[in-house]
């Protein structure tokens, strides 16, 4: 190992974290029968090009991911938000997940978030007023 080298750096190109991403899909795919990693995105816009928000989400073995749920202030209280997430427990079902799961801030949407179903399994405490972290859940039966 005298010739490896560590470069750090707070920007990594796509490319970059894509090597590091098929290194992992090589370890797994020595490990696990199915990788059965999609992705999913509903994308919203408000003049049908220039994209304003949405939700971004993948699923992998039975569980399904929310990345991102993001609305600009104008489109926020008008049931979009919602309506993302029941776009998203849709497709959860279509693709058989066993459940959802995303994580916030306490500065962001806990409570929305259990409004639709969703419910806190972890927790990681910080200063004010960023944290507590809620890691949260909901069951798909």
């Amino acid at each position: 190992m005298t010739d490896t080298t560590i470069r750090i750096t707070d920007q990594p190109t796509a490319e970059e974290c894509a090597a590091v991403l098929n290194t992992l899909r090589r370890f797994t795919r020595a490990t696990v029968p199915v990788l059965d990693n999609q992705d999913f995105a509903a994308l919203v816009s408000m003049d049908g090009d220039t994209i304003v928000g949405g939700l971004i989400a993948s699923s992998r073995w039975g569980g399904f991911h929310i990345e991102m749920l993001a609305l600009p202030d104008i489109m926020r209280g008008k049931g979009l938000g919602s309506h993302l997430l029941t776009l998203a427990e849709e497709e959860a079902r279509r693709r058989a997940c066993h459940h959802m799961w995303l994580d916030t801030q306490a500065f962001q949407a806990r409570q929305f978030y259990e409004r639709h179903g969703f419910a806190v399994f972890g927790q990681i405490d910080g200063p004010a007023p960023y944290y507590p972290r809620y890691f949260m859940q909901k069951v798909l039966a």
